[in-house]
């Protein structure tokens, strides 16, 4: 199975912490140069230090707000004049949590340019670098929300649900060009947006975030709650030379919870 990624220069989002980190490391593992985008420099430079580096590849990160889109633009034009990208990975933390009923439009509004709007400029900036080379993989980190929407996450729901239309769509009109567009869709991981979750779940029922860790655990066949690099196993895959006839899927990471198919 080929797996390598040496020569190829993959641009993950959220690349600081949790997912978005763990992905950035097993893609350099593979043997990708990687630039790592988010928002806290000092978070970044940490991250950076973790990557592989002994097949020769060269890092590198770009600090941005996905608030700022002009700046977001700036940055990643001037990153593929220098290298273009070959792998997109796009993933960005959700929006607060609430029921949809009460959601400001304002929200609707900040959720979609984090996602729909960023993802899309880009995948504008690197898609001539991936036609040149006949080569690209963009992949969404998204939400089994796509598949059944979570309680109390509406503005998320919401959100995921436009981000995989994106997809599907840009599935089928970058297909000619070898370009892959997938989303994976993680179940409950342990990152600082899932110990957000639990925490305000324990706050609104009056019991314990260890008793509302237990029932979400309950729900998942495999009785636990997935680590980043699993997630980021994933996402590597589909980013790989092997995965060359996956194209405009959702794939789910969830240890099962998802009861549809």
């Amino acid at each position: 199975m080929m797996l390598s990624l040496i020569g190829k220069h993959a641009l993950v989002g959220g690349a600081s912490a949790g997912i978005g980190k763990a992905t950035a490391i097993e893609l350099a593992r593979l043997g990708a140069n990687v630039t790592l985008l988010a928002r806290t420099e000092t978070s970044l430079q940490t991250a950076l230090a973790e990557l592989d580096t002994t097949q020769g590849q060269h890092h590198q990160y770009l600090v941005v707000d996905y608030k700022n889109r002009t700046d977001l633009e700036t940055k990643v034009l001037q990153l593929v004049q220098q290298a273009p990208v070959h792998i997109l990975v796009n993933n960005t933390g959700g929006p607060p949590g609430g029921p949809l009923t009460q959601a400001e439009p304002t929200a609707l509004l900040e959720a979609l340019q984090n996602h729909l709007l960023c993802n899309h400029l880009l995948a504008q900036a690197v898609l001539p670098g991936m036609k040149n080379a006949q080569y690209g993989r963009i992949i969404n980190i998204i939400s089994t929300s796509v598949k059944e929407p979570l309680d109390n996450l509406g503005v998320s729901n919401t959100t995921r649900w436009a981000v995989a239309g994106w997809s599907k769509t840009w599935a089928n009109e970058a297909g000619p060009f070898g370009i892959t567009v997938n989303n994976v869709l993680p179940g409950y991981t342990e990152t600082g947006r899932l110990t957000e979750i639990i925490e305000k779940r324990a706050a609104a029922s009056q019991i314990s975030p260890e008793e509302v860790a237990q029932q979400f655990k309950s729900h998942v066949p495999l009785r636990r709650f997935a680590q980043p690099a699993e997630i980021a196993a994933a996402v590597a895959f589909l980013a790989s030379p092997a995965a060359s006839y996956i194209n405009g899927i959702n794939l789910p990471v969830d240890g099962g919870r998802t009861k549809s198919l």
